[in-house]
């Protein structure tokens, strides 16, 4: 992992840090192999500009609406769900390109994708995997995936 790979990784958790406002602990990062696979949902987001790739986070339904349910006071079901995971993986790249800009780096986002059900991702050379942990919400995953093998440019 790369100077620009920690730099980004660091800034979308500490984003996370502010977007949830909750205690949280973030794995060790993990490569990635080819052929990312996950179930439940997923949203990619894409990163372009002074750092390059793509920032997947994915979890399940479940622990998706305890996070809801732990920002908003309600459960969310559905596409209300769906629709807040979307925004969650927007607000948490809009405050990780924040960050980045403070530190002199400039970064656009593309918007969320959402992905339901089990899936394979393809299309990347190099990844990085980190699991955070929400105190009494459960686990969401984060996967930044790059373009070339030194990771983010």
């Amino acid at each position: 992992m790369n100077e620009s790979d920690l730099l980004l990784l660091n800034s979308t958790i500490e984003s996370m840090r502010q977007v949830f406002m909750q205690s949280m602990d973030a794995s060790q990062p993990i490569p990635i192999e080819q052929g990312l696979i996950q179930s439940g949902i997923s949203v990619l987001i894409g990163i372009m500009g002074d750092l390059q790739g793509r920032l997947v986070f994915h979890g399940d339904l479940e622990t998706f609406s305890c996070l809801g349910e732990s920002m908003f006071g309600m459960p969310l079901e559905g596409e209300m769900l769906h629709s807040f995971i979307g925004e969650m993986a927007n607000m948490i790249a809009g405050k990780t390109s924040t960050i980045l800009s403070d530190k002199g780096k400039h970064v656009d986002i593309t918007p969320p994708t959402i992905m339901l059900g089990q899936l394979e991702i393809y299309g990347f050379v190099a990844g990085i995997h980190v699991s955070v942990h929400l105190e009494e919400i459960g686990k969401i995953h984060i996967a930044l995936l790059f373009h070339t093998k030194g990771g983010s440019t």
